[in-house]
């Protein structure tokens, strides 16, 4: 027992005894991390051998800040949300390096709230929406980067520019009336479990309309994006020409 100088005594030994079980537990949690660290820049380095020239961008959809930190520590710098209010959560708590891109469906309400944090919008999907990004980028006197998601897919449900109506738009100056929004490149997602061929045909399609689209856009030196590809159909994407491909679950197998 020893005097603490407060009229109280207290176990020398009990609290050297959890000073050690603290540092063991600390030991154990920087070896996981570790570990987790290791096993993410393995699979990152294996899907970086197999995209070549292609941006890896990390999506960080359903993953915990812990998952996010590990992908840091691993090299990755880009990352990507699917909704607004999850970017908005997780950015302020992880390093303020990474660049977050928007994968997912944009609402009109939510633009204003996400330009200041986003390096660049992959679904810009409407005039209704652009229009609404020139109007924000202008209030807040900044320049936003977008790109034109394409609907190729049989899916009913995603969202995306009807690709002749799209080239219609471009071939009519539509695209000129936004001065604070620079048009990178175009995005599309293929049809769920659509087998490899119709993938393939979808992703070329999408390559085709953007060799279509760049001469017409406004700024055609700057329009060298294609976004296309997640876990499951990436290795067909770069084949087809994507320059920027979205994967999440094969990092974290």
């Amino acid at each position: 027992m020893q005097f603490d100088g407060t009229g109280s005594y207290f176990c020398l030994h009990e609290t050297e005894k959890e000073i050690n079980i603290t540092r063991t537990n600390q030991r154990k949690l920087i070896s996981l991390h570790l570990k987790g660290v290791a096993m993410i820049r393995e699979n990152i380095l294996e899907i970086q051998k197999e995209i070549g020239r292609a941006q890896l961008i990390v999506v960080s959809k359903y993953r915990e800040i812990e998952e996010l930190q590990e992908v840091y520590d691993a090299g990755i710098r880009q990352m990507a949300e699917n909704r607004v209010q999850e970017l908005l959560l997780k950015k302020p708590l992880l390093p303020n390096d990474i660049e977050w891109h928007l994968i997912g469906h944009l609402q009109t309400n939510k633009v204003r709230s996400v330009l200041p944090h986003v390096k660049l919008i992959h679904s810009a999907d409407s005039i209704k929406l652009l229009k609404e990004i020139e109007k924000e980028s202008a209030k807040a006197k900044i320049q936003s980067n977008v790109l034109l998601q394409i609907h190729v897919a049989k899916d009913e449900t995603k969202f995306g520019f009807d690709p002749d109506e799209l080239i219609d738009f471009a071939r009519s100056g539509m695209f000129n009336q936004f001065p604070n929004v620079h048009i990178r490149g175009v995005m599309s997602m293929s049809t769920l479990d659509a087998d490899d061929d119709q993938v393939r045909s979808e992703f070329s399609k999408t390559h085709k309309i953007f060799e279509i689209l760049k001469p017409l856009m406004p700024e055609s030196d700057l329009f060298k994006e294609i976004s296309m590809g997640m876990s499951s159909d990436y290795p067909i994407a770069v084949e087809e020409g994507a320059t920027l491909v979205r994967v999440g679950s094969k990092i974290f197998i």
